[in-house]
This record gives structure tokens, sequence and C-alpha cells, in this order.
């Protein structure tokens, strides 16, 4: 009874077979990616980790390093130290271009490859060989376990980086770089070719969604402020030159890179990513944004969507007994997204009877649910009278009905004392 891999599993099902898009070849080791690796991964708030697909299958993060990194350099001179070298406004560029300030040579942002250089030269350490480790280590905090680095990648990278290079050269000649080029466009390199698995990835966005500190671990990370800052730079400029479209479709501070991994984080809500080689002509995962944007819509995840504090969602969840039978009562009020629709599941699994027994959901205060949550409720009752329980739905409006053409297993009712009424005869 697991309604969000369900629905993630829809997702992955209704998009595997997708084609459009290219592999990444200009990095050589790159190019021998399998175009069929695809997985979904999302962490809640509360640390549980949802997966499909290839979700564990190892890749590099390439761009995807850029915001963590950026988190760190914040953390290590300020915001105002660190404007004061990179900017925050969308190039409207390609991620490789040369999006330098006329007169200063600062980059645009920190998004895209100069901005992340220069990012990286800004992280404190007594030389290179520190600056990497303390980059790794950042690392794998907000991954949760201790992360490595793809030496066939690296190597790969290194050998045909020298745009990259050419970049580093030209902000040192216009006095925004102030580090060895050569040492800080290596240390980007192994910057990217970090190795991570979808799954790591959805807990690294988990952590700047939660404000910075980890969901899985419960370790701090980066400061909230940090955390913040970051999440509005990948709003504004994660996707490159897609980044309008996307916000528009999806709404979610998001970063790619170019070996597919994606991800996304809805502030105190979830983190989620998405691995897919195949590449759009901007350099985003073909897969990845597809999926972000069905998810989006089926789960109302857009940022801009009714914003604002809600009370808490589930206001009771109690077993009782009637005649030596368990029933299991949960009541819910205000609007079912995907951060209340989670916490419903989780407070049903814990009142649901081991032996077959009965199930009320109380929805008489709740006002709206979008079309996901319905779903799941309607898989997670099916689910229930499957395995012999009675189930039964109070509620004022008929938010939840049976999936598509199959008759409803379970009751639904006006008020909550019908449904336990009907659940007790039984």
């Amino acid at each position: 009874m697991d309604p969000v891999t369900d629905s993630l599993d829809e997702v992955h099902r209704r998009l595997a077979g997708l084609r459009d898009g290219e592999v990444a070849d200009y990095i050589p080791e790159l190019a021998g990616a399998d175009p069929d690796d695809f997985g979904i991964a999302l962490v809640s708030m509360a640390g549980r980790t949802y997966r499909t697909g290839r979700a564990d299958t190892p890749f590099t993060l390439q761009s995807v390093s850029k915001p963590f990194v950026y988190a760190l350099a914040l953390s290590d001179h300020g915001v105002d130290e660190v404007l004061r070298r990179v900017g925050v406004e969308p190039s409207g560029d390609a991620f490789n271009a040369i999006s330098l300030e006329p007169g200063t040579g600062r980059p645009a942002n920190p998004m895209v490859n100069a901005g992340a250089i220069a990012t990286t030269a800004l992280v404190r350490a007594d030389g290179a060989d520190d600056r990497f480790r303390r980059i790794l280590a950042r690392l794998s905090a907000f991954a949760g376990r201790e992360l490595d680095v793809d030496e066939a990648v690296y190597a790969s990278e290194a050998a045909t980086g020298d745009r990259n290079r050419a970049l580093a050269y030209l902000m040192r000649s216009a006095g925004s770089l102030r580090a060895d080029p050569e040492e800080t466009v290596d240390t980007y390199f192994r910057q990217c070719a970090v190795r991570v698995t979808t799954a790591d990835l959805a807990v690294m966005a988990a952590t700047l969604a939660d404000g910075g500190r980890n969901p899985v671990t419960g370790v701090r990370v980066v400061s909230e402020p940090d955390a913040v800052r970051t999440l509005a730079v990948m709003a504004t400029c994660g996707m490159y030159d897609g980044a309008g479209r996307w916000m528009l479709d999806v709404g979610l501070p998001a970063k790619s890179g170019v070996s597919g991994g994606l991800i996304a984080a809805g502030p105190a809500r979830f983190g989620v990513a998405v691995h897919s080689p195949p590449l759009d002509a901007s350099g985003n995962s073909v897969r990845g944004v597809a999926a972000l944007r069905a998810m989006a819509e089926r789960f109302g995840l857009h940022i801009m969507h009714s914003p604002g504090l809600r009370a808490a969602t589930v206001t009771g969840a109690e077993r009782l007994t009637c005649d030596g039978e368990d029933i299991g009562l949960v009541t819910a009020q205000g609007i079912l997204e995907f951060t209340e629709f989670e916490a419903l599941v989780h407070a049903v699994r814990e009142v649901t009877p081991a032996a077959p027994g009965g199930l009320v959901l109380d929805l008489t205060a709740v006002t709206e649910v979008l079309p996901g949550p319905a779903a799941g409720m309607a898989a997670i009752l099916d689910d229930l009278v499957a395995r012999g329980h009675r189930a039964a739905v109070a509620a004022q409006e008929a938010f939840v009905e049976a999936g598509g053409d199959r008759p409803r297993t379970w009751e639904a009712f006006r008020t909550r004392e019908e449904a336990l009424a009907w659940c007790r005869r039984r």
C-alpha cells in the first residue's frame, strides 16, 4: 500500500518509451551512457524515500553539483562577498556560454559554467586538494552518505575541457577570478565527476527544500538563509535558456546536468530527482522534464499554486474497538496536495488493524483534493478491501472515486457517524 510509489511508477511507465533527445557526447565518457536508464526518486520532509525505475544506477553529477557548491561558498563568505564575484541574473544563454559582465568579467550566475568555476574558486581551502576535499565532504553531507569520484569521467572531462579552461583564463584576465585557472578548473572537473544515484539526488534536493537540514540523517548541512538563496538562484537560472518555460510549466527550483540528472525542490515539502541521459537542445533531460511536468500537474507542485501556510492536515488518527474488532479512524481537513496526502497515507498505515477490521477516512472537513491524491486514496481503499478490511469514506463532496471503469469496493457516506455505524454493523 504505497500510492506515492504507485504514482511514480505510473509516470515512469508512461515516459519510458519516450525516445526524444540525444546523449551528451562532448565528454567522450558520457557518450556511452545507456539511453534507457531512467529512474525517479522523491524524498519527503519526513525523510521517507520513494523510488521507481533505475533509481540506484550510478552516474556523475556534472552541473547538478553547482547549487550545492554555491551553498558552500555562501557559507564560507556570505552573500555580499559571493555577489561581488558571481552574479545572480539569468543569462538566457547555454550552460557553456561566455556570460561575463562587461567591465568586471563577473559571470552572470553560478549555474552556468563560468559562474560555477568562479564559485568553486571561492570555497575556502589551503590549496586545491583541500578545496576538493571540502567540496566532496559537503556533497556527501547533502546526500547523507560518502560519495566518490568516477575517475574515468574525470579524466575524460580533463582531456576535453578546453572551453572551461578558456572561461577561467578570461575571468582571470578580467580580474574576477583570483585563483589559479588550471587548479580551479581541475577541481571543477572533479566536482562534476562525483558519482551519485537518483536516490542520492532526491535526498540532496530534499536537504535544500528542508532549509539546509538533511531530512534523512537529521544533519544540518547549510544554514536556512543559504539554502533559501540557493533555491532562489535555481528557480531563475537552474534550467539555462529553458528556465522561463520551466518555471511556467513546472514551477519548482531545479537544476539539470548533462549526464541526464535533474533535481527539483518543493520548499518545505519534498525533493525529487530524475535521471535519464537523452537531453534536449538546452541540455536538460527530456524524460526528466516530462516527468516533473506530469508530477507537478498531478500533485499541484507549482510553488505559485495556493501559496501560504496551512493548518495540519491530519487532525486525528486512532484505533477503535467494537465487539472485539478493530476499526481505524483517520480525520483530515483542508486541501489535500502531495505533502498533505503523504501525511494521510502514513496515518492510515499506523491505524490500520493487523487482522481484518475496518478503516474510516473522515474527510468531512476537507475542502479540495487534487487528482493525484484522489487517485491515491482510491488505491489505498481498494488495497484495504482486497486484504479483507472494510473501508469507508465520509465526505461532503465526492473527492474520491473508483479509478477507471472498475466498480467501487468501499462505501461512501456524508458523515463520520454514518461511516462508523456501517463499519460496526458489518
